[in-house]
């Protein structure tokens, strides 16, 4: 248990830490981590995170479909426009896009 302000320091960024790892990884991480926080003398956070920076890097597992990190609810925003209809021709939008296509020589 943390009894001064350098262990208490030291709790929170094995926490921080840790936060990135899957439950399994992360109790493992922990136990570890303070392993090598206890050969340490507390000389500040800033010694404790170079310690343990490469000992975390070894416990990760990144997403093996980079796609995957990037999906879910916390990054999808509604759009009118792409859950939308799709444009008619014969819309008013539709119309101004063929005579736009039109005047730049594209047709398709």
């Amino acid at each position: 248990m943390a009894t001064s302000s350098c262990d208490l320091e030291l709790e929170g960024l094995v926490s921080e830490l840790a936060v990135s790892l899957a439950p399994p990884q992360r109790r493992a991480f922990e136990a570890a981590a303070r392993d090598v926080l206890a050969g340490l003398v507390c000389s500040g956070p800033g010694a404790a995170y170079r310690a343990l920076r490469d000992l975390q890097r070894s416990y990760f597992d990144p997403p093996t479909d980079m796609g995957a990190a990037h999906e879910g609810p916390r990054h999808y925003r509604p759009s009118k426009l792409a859950d939308g209809p799709a444009l008619a021709e014969d819309s008013a939008r539709g119309r101004a896009h063929a005579r736009s296509r039109w005047m730049r020589g594209w047709r398709g």
